[in-house]
């Protein structure tokens, strides 16, 4: 029987009343999710098991899960208490990523045992999640979480390979199958399960703190199984920023006794948009902890680093000087750029208060300031960490807008709080914050929404020294990395190339993919602090291209995917006050998509429209412009050359 009480606008309090068999220690629970689509079976025998049903139709067979702390045998599986409730309410986030509305719908299930801790199971509509709680008076160590995720056959998985826990989590997707995989063999988060039948599901977390974050490992026989790096006994620094953990405890972490622990993501998409479109991550992190946000500005930033400062057409020496810097600054107050960006090079690295002396720090912030653009410091995490407080406090008086803080390439306990310590000192002050050489997103930026995006992906600048970026995993991306969050990928290469001609270049580098493969990045890509990765003279030479860039929200209001397949091409279309922006991209194959405009106002819109050129299959640079009148339910196709795109503007 379920009883239904109403309270607090549209939030529904469940009280399931179980027969007596439940109570007194029955096998099985079941959860469903609102649209009873997803059944997740909670098994109670010797130990903790779970298992899946989407539409009936098995997804995950009976897979253990536990947590042990030091001090106790593993915790008992003794009843002593079940309740259960259904939410659905609405979110606004603070940085509206995909929607500036999140329904939040679930139906959840709690399961409290004898030996002081709980498990919360959450059912949505495009997956589900589970947390252990504990509720000890005293401070605990966590030495051993397991999941032991079984899957009902050999599924098809993109799988991020990494060798170790040091790791920028930049990796290319390795498409195989769990059981082709080596046994142990290691990955980060997110990776995504592609049943050739049935729903795709992507494996993350959400709500990560005061813990080392999850990995995965091949299990052998369909599955995989949670792997954690222990805290670290001690470190080894290499130089200003590798700080390798070369010796471990004997723990995952010692924190509180009465805590929630990190939410492990299922997300299951019936269609490969569904990715792009979910919102779990951020439903399932901690709310907003910061009371002022007004100061919190998404915005484009024009990069230096990635095109080596390589301006020309100008009587100065370019480089890591005033200069150039007012430069940048100019170009961005041309187009309306919030903020440009001082990436390696600024300070002496090792001391964030010692200056190049080719830098005037106050003038760049003060030209800055008259021409509204804010200024961005790159740090290395570890110079920050010995000098927090009186490089922030500097910061501040110069009137500096955010850090990007690089090479972390760790998620044990220590680091994983650093990330939660410089979020709370930035936001002290004012100050947004990029995270590089990063972990996966997992829901930090809701908690403190000054972290405002992060790496954490194999992204454009890898182009100054190999030729992975491709088009093949310019679509594996938003369908992996960004469902756990912004991913600051940096497009807008200039400079463009098909594989055939493509060649490296640290200076000067280039991309892979058609002109307005790239352009559409900036719709596709979700990342509320945006580079433009090139040289403000290359932008000015191509006028209309970066107007049309320089024009392109950062933040949505809407998001609809009409089409997608992972790995191979997206048609996306995202809205911002009255305006939409629609993108689509493809692999290395000539394609056309076909764009339902049902979802404009009644009425006539003018939609700008940039396209493949009629030759960009030889010359990849070759764009086409075009404007025309369009109404709600017109039809447009889509034709793009192999590794192209195509984007449009609608009033």
């Amino acid at each position: 029987m379920i009883l239904k009480l109403s309270f607090q606008k549209v939030l529904v309090l469940i009280i399931l009343v179980f027969s007596f068999s439940v109570i007194s220690g029955a096998k099985s629970i079941d959860l469903t999710s609102p649209d009873q689509k997803i059944k997740v079976t909670v098994l109670l025998n010797d130990g903790i098991q779970f298992s899946v049903q989407y539409n009936n139709q098995q997804m995950i067979l009976p897979s253990g899960i536990s947590m042990q702390i030091d001090g106790m045998d593993p915790l008992s599986v003794k009843i002593k208490k079940t309740s259960a409730r259904e939410v659905n309410e609405m979110i606004h986030p603070t940085v509206a990523t995909k929607n500036a509305i999140i329904p939040d719908h679930f139906n959840e299930l709690e399961i409290v045992f004898r030996d002081n801790y709980s498990l919360i199971f959450r059912a949505y509509n495009d997956g589900f999640a589970y947390r252990f709680t504990t509720n000890f008076k005293k401070d605990i160590t966590v030495t051993e979480e397991k999941g032991d995720f079984i899957f009902a056959d050999d599924f098809p998985i993109y799988f991020p390979k990494e060798t170790s826990f040091f790791s920028h989590n930049e990796r290319k997707y390795i498409y195989t199958s769990l059981n082709e995989l080596e046994k142990d063999e290691l990955c980060s988060l997110p990776a995504l399960l592609a049943p050739e039948k049935g729903p795709k599901i992507l494996i993350t977390e959400s709500d990560l703190s005061d813990y080392p974050g999850m990995w995965l490992a091949a299990g052998g026989s369909n599955s995989l199984y949670a792997v954690f790096p222990k805290a670290a006994a001690r470190e080894e620094q290499k130089n200003d920023r590798n700080m390798p953990v070369v010796e471990r405890e004997n723990y995952l972490a010692k924190t509180k006794g009465a805590r929630e622990f990190p939410w492990r993501a299922f997300i299951i998409a019936n269609k490969d948009g569904d990715l792009i479109e979910s919102e779990m991550v951020y439903r399932l992190a901690k709310p907003n902890q910061l009371k002022d946000v007004s100061w919190i500005k998404p915005g484009k930033v024009a990069w230096d680093w990635w095109n080596a400062l390589n301006i020309y057409g100008v009587d100065f020496k370019s480089g890591v000087n005033t200069e150039t810097y007012k430069y940048f600054i100019d170009f961005a107050s041309n187009y309306g750029l919030e903020y440009i960006i001082l990436d390696e090079g600024w300070y002496k690295l090792g001391d964030l208060m010692t200056l190049n002396p080719e830098i005037d720090m106050e003038e760049i912030c003060t030209y800055g300031k008259s021409k509204n653009v804010g200024i961005i410091l790159w740090v290395v995490w570890k110079t920050l960490d010995n000098q927090t407080t009186e490089a922030l406090d500097q910061f501040e008086k110069w009137g500096i807008k955010g850090i990007k803080v690089d090479f972390m390439q760790r998620d044990d306990v220590w680091m994983v709080n650093y990330y939660t310590r410089i979020a709370k000192e930035a936001a002290k002050r004012k100050m947004m914050v990029d995270y590089h050489g990063a972990y996966k997103p997992s829901g930090l930026r809701r908690t403190y929404p000054n972290v405002i995006t992060r790496e954490g992906v194999k992204g454009l600048e890898n182009c100054k020294w190999s030729a992975d970026i491709t088009p093949e995993h310019d679509l594996t991306i938003p369908f992996i990395r960004m469902v756990a969050g912004p991913m600051d990928f940096t497009p807008g290469a200039m400079v463009n190339k098909h594989e055939n001609n493509y060649s490296i270049s640290f200076t000067r580098p280039m991309s892979m993919g058609t002109r307005l493969h790239q352009m559409a990045m900036y719709i596709v890509y979700e990342s509320p602090l945006q580079m433009l990765a090139d040289n403000p003279s290359n932008y000015y030479k191509e006028p209309e291209c970066t107007e049309f860039i320089s024009k392109v929200p950062v933040t949505w209001d809407e998001t609809r995917v009409q089409d997608a397949k992972v790995s191979d091409y997206i048609l996306i279309a995202r809205r911002k006050g009255e305006e939409w922006f629609v993108a689509a991209m493809t692999d290395g194959n000539e394609r056309e998509l076909n764009l339902d405009l049902s979802f404009l106002s009644e009425g006539a819109h003018s939609m700008v429209i940039f396209s493949d050129g009629i030759n960009a299959d030889k010359y990849a640079e070759d764009f086409k412009k075009e404007t025309r009148e369009v109404k709600s339910g017109d039809k447009i196709k889509i034709k793009m050359v192999k590794e192209g795109g195509w984007v449009a503007r609608i009033k």
